[in-house]
């Protein structure tokens, strides 16, 4: 295909859906805000989604949440969890680079992070242990068995 067909077909695309707008992140995604300079000098703000992954999964008695803290220092950590919802908070330090007389290539986000995310079974929340570990922040919480479902005799 060549280029002016394809940039017609992009062209027909912006008339269906209508201009780009930044994508929105998901329910339960994070999303952190940067300050980057753009060519003039002025400061413009940029979404960026999904900073802090995480994984979560069950064992027959817990409630895991792992989340990749590599650079954050555990007294930057803030872990909270209330109602059913956990939220982790805390600031990737860079250090502090002296004398750069240009970058060449920024991609790893510097700054305050937070995410929040509903659990997915209900948990003995005054079970919460959080334990920081070769850059892994690990959060487990004991599960509270569901009663809801009541097995009724046939006779």
């Amino acid at each position: 295909m060549a280029q002016d067909e394809m940039l017609d077909n992009l062209s027909d695309l912006d008339e269906i859906f209508g201009p780009d707008e930044p994508a929105k992140p998901a329910a339960g995604q994070t999303t952190i805000t940067a300050s980057e300079p753009s060519d003039g000098g002025d400061e413009i703000d940029e979404d960026l989604p999904g900073q802090l992954a995480v994984d979560v999964y069950e064992t027959p008695d817990k409630l895991i949440v792992k989340a990749r803290t590599a650079g954050v220092n555990k007294n930057d950590l803030d872990v909270s969890i209330s109602e059913g919802i956990l939220t982790i908070t805390g600031t990737l330090s860079s250090g502090e680079e002296t004398n750069v007389n240009e970058w060449h290539m920024q991609e790893c986000y510097w700054g305050e992070f937070k995410r929040t995310l509903a659990l997915p079974v209900k948990v003995e929340e005054d079970s919460a242990e959080a334990i920081l570990k070769d850059g892994v922040l690990t959060v487990s919480f004991e599960k509270i068995p569901d009663k809801s479902v009541k097995k009724v005799t046939v006779k």
